[in-house]
């Protein structure tokens, strides 16, 4: 996987996108929240699960704290390195489903629109299927870009 985003020409974007696409997708398949708790403003940070509805009645602060969505996001990782692969590594799994095709920028604002998609068959026979999105919040904190909150689960239409 490739950065869309030149590195001499396009800094800022190029930089968000290595981290959540890059370090988080590595962090996420090794259990390693240290890798990417630095991207975050702790004292700022929410989370809001929108329930898979563009309705804002259904969506929730589902992580009113940094440590109480790093505690879900070390749930999740292990629950997804449980999983068995055929014929890929669970970082392979992981970007196959993942891109970052957008992030605007006003001034030290950013919005990244990361989105899941596709499907992955499992040694089970199961799969992991399902699209969705998630519309990272960044400010620019002395040169540096910190994540202050997200909007997640949000429906991913692909039409």
């Amino acid at each position: 996987m490739t950065n869309p985003f030149d590195e001499k020409s396009d800094p800022d974007r190029h930089h968000i996108w290595q981290r959540l696409i890059v370090v988080d997708s590595e962090a996420f398949v090794r259990g390693d929240w240290g890798m990417i708790e630095a991207n975050f403003d702790a004292e700022n940070f929410e989370g809001v699960r929108c329930a898979n509805s563009g309705d804002p009645e259904k969506w929730t602060i589902a992580f009113a704290t940094l440590a109480a969505y790093r505690d879900s996001w070390l749930i999740a990782s292990r629950e997804f390195l449980a999983k068995k692969f055929i014929n890929m590594t669970p970082l392979e799994a992981v970007l196959k489903r993942t891109r970052l095709e957008r992030i605007d920028i006003a001034g030290d604002r950013a919005l990244a629109h990361k989105k899941f998609s596709g499907t992955i068959e499992l040694a089970d026979g199961t799969t992991i299927t399902g699209s969705r999105q998630t519309i990272y919040r960044l400010h620019q904190q002395r040169g540096v870009w910190k994540i202050v909150g997200f909007l997640g689960q949000l429906p991913l239409d692909e039409s």
